[in-house]
Formats: structure tokens, C-alpha cells, sequence
């Protein structure tokens, strides 16, 4: 089975403006409302196949936005984060893809453990941040999938920079097996710190890069 690795940049108090219980602006609400939809189309594709989380996307969903994630279930996790990944999908920058993999973590647990060999430090490695899971902000526990996706990763765009210098550093030196998604990863960072910069001149507030993997 593939799995699909994208992301985008937030600003992060924003998109978790939406799962916080708070009360919503009218322009939240009508973002809320596209939420809902595309709760409600990821839904339609699990009726299709016959799969039961025990709870639907679209209730999921209002779960979060209430403020709350307390289904009780072995599978109420998937719902939850893919209700979650509708308010990332809508919130923020277009989204841009990173890869496909069929064994992502095992990928990049082999990737950290090279780039940890040629002295990347720790904090930059790549399967740190890709399941990183959610960043810290949201008040009340939300259960994991049963099965690890969809996952959820983050990065501060202020180390978008300093993930490709050390990278590139090591671009030399590390096993062809990763030289191309370390290419990537480096022309990914080495964008999203160019944008980042030009969005804070122009007195945008993006601040993180969040990944998520679906498959």
C-alpha cells in the first residue's frame, strides 16, 4: 500500500483555532462549512467500502470543533484524524506534495539513522519531524489511528532553514539510497525559508510547516 506524503505552511494558532471549542468569526464559520464538506466526501468513500470507525468523519468533525474527542472505540482514532486533516487541508498555504512511499516510516527510519551517522543533529532529522504528530496547542487528548495513518508531522518554519543547511552538508557524503529525497527535502526547505521571509516582510504570520501521510 502507498502512502502519500504532503504539506503546507500555517499559521498554527489559526488552524487550531478550529479545534480549540472556541467561538468562530463568520469567515471561520464559512471555512468551517467547506470543513464540513469535505468531511462529509471523505465519509461517502468509506461508506463505499464498507469501513465502520464507530464514528462518522462529518461527527468527528463537530467533536472537534466543540472542543472534544471522547468516542469510545478501537478505530475512533482514524475518524478523529481525518476529520483533523479536513481543518489542515482548508486552513493556510496550498498544500504541496513531499512523496509516495510504500513503508514510509521504515524509509525514513533508515534516513534518520544515516543523517544521525554524519552528525545531523537530532532535532532535524527527518522522521522526527513527519511524526512529530500535533503540535502542542489543543486542550483535550485526541485518540490515535489504530494504524498509524493518517499521520500528522510539524516543523517551525524557523528551522526550515537550518534542516537544509545540515542536509546539504551531508549531500555528499550520505548512501545513495536517500540522495534524492534528500535532494528534495532540501529544495523543499531551502523554498519554504525563501517564502517564509518574503510573508514576514509583507506582515504575514505563517509559522509552521505541517506534514501529514495518508495511504
Amino acid at each position: 500500500m502507498s502512502h502519500v506524503i504532503t504539506m503546507k505552511t500555517v499559521t498554527l494558532s489559526r488552524t487550531l483555532a478550529y479545534v480549540r471549542g472556541d467561538g468562530l468569526t463568520a469567515q471561520q464559520e464559512q471555512i468551517l462549512d467547506t470543513m464540513r464538506e469535505r468531511a462529509q466526501a471523505a465519509q461517502r468513500g468509506l461508506d463505499h467500502e464498507g469501513i465502520d470507525w464507530g464514528i462518522t468523519v462529518p461527527e468527528a468533525l463537530e467533536h472537534l470543533v466543540a472542543g472534544r474527542a471522547d468516542a469510545v472505540g478501537p478505530y475512533v482514532g482514524n475518524a478523529y484524524y481525518t476529520a483533523l486533516l479536513t481543518v489542515v487541508e482548508c486552513t493556510g498555504s496550498d498544500s504541496t506534495d513531499v512523496g509516495v512511499y510504500s513503508k514510509p516510516s521504515t524509509f525514513f527510519g533508515l534516513m534518520d539513522r544515516e543523517l544521525r551517522t554524519l552528525g545531523v543533529p537530532a532535532d532535524l532529522l527527518p522522521y522526527g519531524f513527519l511524526y512529530a504528530d500535533l503540535p502542542e496547542g489543543i486542550p483535550f487528548r485526541i485518540p490515535g489511528p489504530m494504524d498509524g495513518y493518517p499521520a500528522i508531522g510539524h516543523l517551525p518554519l524557523a528551522k526550515a532553514k537550518a534542516v537544509a543547511d545540515a542536509y546539504t552538508a551531508v549531500l555528499d557524503r550520505i548512501d545513495g539510497a536517500f540522495t534524492h529525497e534528500v535532494k528534495r527535502l532540501i529544495e523543499m526547505f531551502e523554498l519554504e525559508h525563501e517564502e517564509w521571509q518574503s510573508a514576514l516582510e509583507h506582515g504575514h504570520t505563517m509559522d509552521t510547516i505541517l506534514f501529514w501521510i495518508v495511504g
